[in-house]
């Protein structure tokens, strides 16, 4: 699969845009709804979006520092790479979500959490945003991040932005699907 860099770059601002939006909505909604929980085990709206932040606090600091080191010019195109392909894949939302484990560190269930919550989403979301922008300038296949879950692997910055955006993407209709419990 080969894309052009622009529309990807185009396609992942949309997702950031969309999810930002949502997200200035819930700061309209009652704190319980908000944490609101479908059963013992599952998220309540401010867990998934809590997780979203444990994940921005490493990725948007490492794709900043990736950008600002960037030798590399842009390309035209984009192709993803094997595993980051994966990867980003995995994390989109389908139909019926499919359960996926989460590390310990990343795991907010539980937290005693307020509406801050969604204002440092909504800040993150602001930070991705001039990431993407500056994106434009170097090339996201030969600059590589690190993830967070091994030192050892490392992906294209396309493939790390893909993942990211893809991963609020799900968290989000996560939320959406918990506040539609609520009405049944």
């Amino acid at each position: 699969m080969k894309i052009l860099t622009d529309q990807l770059l185009s396609e992942l601002k949309e997702i950031t845009q969309n999810n930002t939006r949502y997200v200035e909505t819930l700061l309209n909604r009652t704190d319980q709804e908000l944490n609101y929980r479908t059963s013992e085990n599952s998220w309540t709206v401010l867990e998934c979006i809590a997780h979203l932040n444990r994940y921005g606090q490493f990725y948007i600091p490492e794709i900043h520092r990736r950008i600002l080191s960037s030798k590399f010019p842009p390309k035209v195109t984009f192709s993803p790479g094997i595993l980051g392909d994966y990867f980003a894949k995995s994390m989109l939302p389908k139909e019926k979500l499919n359960p996926m484990k989460t590390f310990k560190t990343m795991n907010p269930i539980h937290s005693k959490l307020d509406k801050n919550v969604l204002k440092d989403f909504i800040e993150q979301q602001h930070q991705l945003l001039g990431l993407l922008e500056q994106a434009k300038d170097i090339n996201l296949e030969k600059t590589r991040t690190n993830i967070s879950i091994s030192k050892l692997i490392k992906l294209k910055l396309g493939d790390t932005l893909r993942f990211v955006i893809y991963h609020h993407l799900r968290h989000i209709e996560q939320a959406k699907k918990v506040l539609e419990s609520l009405k049944n």
